[in-house]
């Protein structure tokens, strides 16, 4: 009873300090991956690095479906537009996974990006045309790497084995979307 009451006070503080925010739409995408992280590190569901990883993983993986949307709309290059498409339907199928894992495990993921997300995604969404698609790419090339070396550390060294399985399970896809996006880097490179 005692936790549930300290789960409850650390919950309702989380909410205040969201609704405190406002109008400030930046102060809220930073709250909902900054409180996530809160409520794990209060609750404990499971140790902090599995929690961190679930966590960041969600906030790239939602940076991804946003931006592969917008990438569908706005990219000239039909390349460009499906490499998109695909980045949807990956990044959605494995978001939904770790939703999944996260519920079993009572693991708190933020429900939109990040700020520092949330500042690529507006300032790539500005561009059009070739600059899109350059814009888009260099941060596909930029995020993948980034993503196989978050997923490759997780798939060594997280504890809990249900994300140390979906780590190891997502990576290959990862690799395959670093190894395309940089194929699409050096087209685009080409046809300037």
């Amino acid at each position: 009873m005692k936790r549930l009451s300290y789960v409850a006070a650390t919950l309702m503080t989380v909410w205040m300090l969201q609704s405190c925010g406002g109008g400030n739409t930046e102060s809220k995408h930073e709250d909902a991956v900054d409180s996530a992280q809160a409520v794990n590190k209060e609750t404990a569901p499971v140790d902090q690095s599995s929690s961190d990883f679930a966590v960041k993983a969600a906030d790239a993986g939602m940076k991804e479906i946003a931006l592969g949307k917008i990438a569908q709309e706005k990219g000239v290059n039909p390349q460009v537009k499906a490499f998109g498409e695909q980045m949807v339907a990956d990044h959605s199928k494995a978001a939904d996974e770790l939703k999944s894992i996260a519920a079993a495990k009572n693991i708190t993921l933020p429900d939109s990006v990040g700020v520092d997300y949330k500042k690529d995604i507006d300032d790539i969404s500005k561009k059009t045309g070739k600059d899109f698609d350059k814009a888009y790419v260099n941060e596909m090339v930029k995020d993948h790497n980034d993503a196989v070396d978050l997923f490759r550390k997780a798939s060594d060294d997280v504890t809990d084995p249900e994300l140390k399985a979906f780590a190891a399970k997502t990576l290959p896809t990862l690799e395959a979307h670093q190894t395309h996006v940089k194929t699409l880097d050096s087209l685009l490179k080409k046809n300037k």
